[in-house]
């Protein structure tokens, strides 16, 4: 599904023009957003359809045939564009590419985008870093375009993160990533090593394959089941948000009384409060844990040959290690001075807006939808993202230079109180009522202005 060729970039009619990177959800707000408020973009989109990570057949997604949403889709979907109630509560993959798909036709955001074009180069036309140069491969060959501003959207779960162990393994080692089918467990001595929420789903799809299933884990988890009540767990408590410890302390207790003690099914004491890393909506794991269909063993200390040597002095040959080790942030076609990137992210005002120094600069012309993550937030949080920044984007040149001041102050507390752990996955992770507050409040004030 190839655009056909036509003008782009800035350069076509002298008016204000954007570049949008990628049709997943956070594409698919950006793009809603930018149309809803008349201005000018070209969206790429390297895949030949939308849906992102949700389009298995794109060769970026790192979906798999078992994969449903983590949270239920009332608190997912796009407020102006609700999921179809007769669905399930939690929706497979395919379903969620079709809301996305039909989310797409029902905006008529297809005709902004030019598919199967990926960008390969994101570059300042000079010093001022006022413009930008785009660059990408698309049926055309390789093109170029400059912009006024560039939006990525492109992603958080497409490039592996992939630690090292001493040692080499010489039976099969996959990543999760690569990960479609459970038929590769077919009477196997599987290792899945970790425990997210990945590594617990496709545990559970091994256990029906393999001859057996072991699991490293590194720390404990807290395991929130779908239903709680007769009700998908997420559409409880959706009124005023209790204090961070009044809201720990009591889901704490409510876990241990309906899942129980994840410690008892072999876990590792978490070492951390409930909350302050992304808790594992999968609690059929601890059904197979007592089964005994699955163990859990340490971390891994070394490989040798087919042996996996753990830290407890333990270990155990496999045919296939898994590892379900998460990914990391990557936007490869840009440099990362351009992205103020610091330690493990970027730091962005809101996780949006770029700037090479907030105290004296205002923003340079980079924004990113979708980098961030917190429990709950949905797609509609994302939207807010967009809606904030396509207000920022259409607004008077003096309105934009006021919001751009705010970025030299004190930035809002986005934890609502939460100490997150410091890790590479939690470092753009926000609590969703104090950045939905703070994303609000600031489009609210450029409503106004308009």
């Amino acid at each position: 599904m190839t655009r056909p060729a036509g003008s782009v970039g800035a350069e076509a009619d002298g008016r204000p023009r954007f570049a949008l990177i990628g049709a997943g959800p956070s594409g698919l707000a950006g793009a809603r957003n930018l149309s809803k408020l008349g201005l000018d973009f070209d969206g790429f989109e390297s895949a030949s359809e939308v849906g992102g990570l949700w389009n298995i057949d794109n060769p970026r997604s790192t979906m798999y045939e078992s994969a449903h949403l983590i949270s239920s889709r009332t608190t997912t979907q796009f407020a102006e564009f609700p999921m179809p109630e007769d669905g399930p509560d939690y929706p497979g993959h395919a379903e969620v590419r079709r809301y996305l798909s039909a989310f797409a036709d029902e905006f008529d955001l297809l005709k902004h985008f030019r598919f199967d074009s990926k960008v390969t180069s994101v570059k300042p036309v000079d010093d001022s870093d006022a413009r930008w140069r785009v660059t990408w491969d698309g049926p055309e060959g390789t093109e170029s375009a400059v912009y006024d501003g560039v939006i990525l959207a492109n992603g958080t779960l497409a490039e592996p993160s992939i630690p090292m162990f001493p040692g080499h393994f010489r039976g099969e080692l996959l990543h999760s990533s690569s990960y479609t089918s459970p038929d590769i467990f077919q009477g196997k001595r599987v290792l899945i090593v970790g425990a997210g929420n990945s590594g617990c789903d496709i545990a559970v799809d091994a256990v029906h394959h393999a001859a057996s299933v072991d699991m490293s884990v590194r720390r404990g988890y807290y395991f929130v089941p779908k239903y709680l009540l007769g009700r998908p767990a997420d559409t409880l408590n959706q009124g005023r948000p209790l204090p961070a410890r009044i809201k720990q302390w009591l889901d704490t207790r409510l876990l241990r009384l309906f899942t129980g003690d994840p410690v008892k099914f072999g876990f590792p004491e978490p070492d951390y409060r409930i909350y302050e890393s992304h808790p594992i909506v999968n609690t059929l794991v601890l059904q197979h844990l007592g089964q005994g269909d699955l163990r859990v063993r340490p971390d891994i200390e070394r490989f040798r040959n087919r042996t996996v040597y753990f830290a407890d002095g333990t270990n155990d040959e496999y045919d296939l290690v898994m590892l379900a080790t998460g990914y990391v942030l990557d936007y490869p076609f840009i440099a990362r001075r351009h992205l103020n990137w610091t330690d493990l992210a970027p730091k962005l005002y809101l996780n949006i807006f770029s700037s090479a120094n907030f105290a004296k600069e205002g923003f340079n012309g980079i924004y990113v939808l979708g980098m961030v993550e917190a429990l709950g937030l949905g797609w509609q949080g994302r939207y807010e993202q967009a809606e904030l920044l396509a207000r920022y984007l259409s607004s008077e040149p003096a309105t934009r230079r006021n919001f751009e001041a705010r970025a030299a102050k004190p930035w809002p507390d986005l934890t609502g109180g939460y100490r997150y752990l410091g890790l590479e996955r939690m470092s753009y992770y926000v609590n969703k009522d104090a950045y939905r507050r703070a994303v609000k409040k600031l489009t609210r004030t450029l409503k106004e202005k308009s």
